[in-house]
């Protein structure tokens, strides 16, 4: 689940913007018809036309603050979507990563990719609770990992945003969020919703799915990360990095070795965690990584000032504030949704780090590619959750269920660290119409970012498929 925001202080003039991050559905007129009793719907009011978006209608979808009902209080979150109710094809609900980012803001940049699908779908896009204008506020937490979760906070900034938070962050898992687009969709007076998630977006996409399966026409899962959830030491993508690397170098023709400069650096240095979390921020710069290949391999050679500068850069340049990426809501749905080495999030703080150190020790050099144990443990979506009160956990689906039988798009691009193809291997393995692209040279959110149009013409291509 990657929140990558922007890279202002690099020498490249890119810059990193956030992360967007069944057969054909039935006549949309039939599907409202037969959606929700008229009175179970509603919870959308104040609708008007989108500032700024000719041809989307804005408004606001209440929901409970605790879809248990034990808690009071009630949430508003922003939906924008699009006029053509008539759609032959139904509602496209487009799904956002993070966790922490908004939608509605992206409705623009998306329509422009999914132009081609977009005369048969309606799109809606939401601000997902806990994101946008409501955006959780943990200040220094925010200051602290802008829109990376890799770098690591200070213990004293996760307690302060937990803290501040207080009980109700208990409210804001992944599973609170599935209600919500319930919710949306009986508002919307649709049967069934064709879903498109990116990188985080496809997690909340795959719930849906297992929660309210006959709900679902189709799904685009796009930078994958598995149903059964998000690995805090990210072992994959330290063992998917020097394949990446070396892919990148032989497609620019560059003279080294940067795998082997990459194995170098991080025993030389002990700078794992660093170097890992600039290579999965600077992909949205250059899939190719030509700055990065060429400065692991001066710092592999005894000098590592162009490597800490890259790395300084990336870190000044994530700065992101709370509307743009809510570092408050990441860490409550990660810590909430998460298992980690302690359990969940319910475990005793005292026996965590003991469980931490248990589990790292027990990692082999395969299981860490050319990383090292202080990598995987150290990493601060690990570090957030380590340090995060202790919070009811929520149930979750049971690990191998499998995805409702829906044709199912699972997309990726071959040098995303951020969500590594392995993750959309394991996530094929529990599809039963899965659908693999994987598109050569791109990095991660392969609709929106990718300078190739493969995957845009395979997501079009599914979607306007019977």
């Amino acid at each position: 689940m990657r929140s990558r925001r922007r890279l202002g202080a690099l020498s490249l003039a890119a810059a990193v913007t956030l992360l967007l991050s069944g057969t054909c559905t039935s006549n949309a007129a039939q599907d409202r018809q037969a959606a929700a009793p008229h009175g179970e719907r509603g919870g959308l009011s104040g609708a008007a036309a989108c500032p700024g978006l000719d041809g989307y209608t804005c408004a606001t979808l209440s929901v409970p603050l605790d879809h248990g009902g034990g808690t009071p209080g009630r949430l508003s979150l922003k939906v924008a979507a699009a006029d053509n109710t008539d759609a032959p094809k139904g509602v496209l609900l487009f799904l956002t990563g993070g966790p922490g980012q908004p939608g509605v803001p992206f409705v623009q940049r998306v329509t422009e990719r999914l132009k081609p699908v977009l005369k048969d779908y309606r799109l809606v896009m939401l601000d997902q609770r806990g994101t946008g204008d409501n955006a959780l506020r943990c200040p220094g937490l925010q200051e602290q990992m802008g829109s990376s979760d890799l770098t690591s906070p200070t213990p004293d900034a996760v307690r302060s945003c937990a803290g501040a938070l207080g009980p109700a962050r208990r409210f804001y898992a992944t599973n609170d969020t599935v209600a919500d687009l319930e919710l949306l969709r009986r508002a919307l007076g649709v049967r069934k919703l064709t879903l498109d998630g990116v990188s985080y977006g496809t997690y909340t996409a795959e719930r849906y799915a297992l929660a309210h399966p006959s709900r679902v026409a189709r799904l685009v899962l796009d930078s994958v990360v598995p149903q059964t959830g998000y690995d805090p030491m990210d072992l994959a993508a330290m063992r998917a990095a020097p394949g990446i690397l070396t892919a990148a170098c032989e497609a620019t023709d560059c003279p080294t070795d940067p795998a082997a400069d990459l194995a170098e650096v991080v025993e030389r240095y002990d700078n794992g965690v660093d170097v890992l979390d600039t290579l999965t921020t600077y992909e949205f710069v250059d899939p190719d990584f030509r700055a990065v290949i060429d400065a692991l391999h001066q710092a592999a050679n005894g000098t590592p000032g162009p490597l800490n500068g890259l790395i300084q850069g990336v870190r000044e340049g994530s700065a992101a504030l709370a509307e743009e990426l809510s570092q408050g809501l990441h860490a409550a749905t990660l810590c909430l949704d998460g298992r980690y080495p302690w359990g969940r999030s319910d475990a005793p703080l005292d026996g965590r780090r003991g469980a931490l150190e248990k589990a790292a020790a027990d990692l082999t050099a395969a299981d860490l590619g050319p990383f090292d144990t202080a990598t995987a443990t150290g990493l601060g979506s690990m570090l957030s959750c380590l340090h995060w009160p202790r919070t009811p956990a929520p149930p979750l689906p049971p690990a191998h269920r499998r995805l409702p039988p829906v044709p199912t798009l699972l997309l990726g691009g071959d040098r995303d660290l951020s969500t590594p193809l392995e993750w959309l291997y394991d996530q094929k393995r529990l599809t039963p119409r899965a659908q693999v692209v994987v598109v050569r040279g791109a990095a991660h959110s392969v609709q929106t970012r990718a300078a190739s149009d493969a995957g845009r013409e395979a997501v079009a291509d599914f979607l306007l498929g019977h």
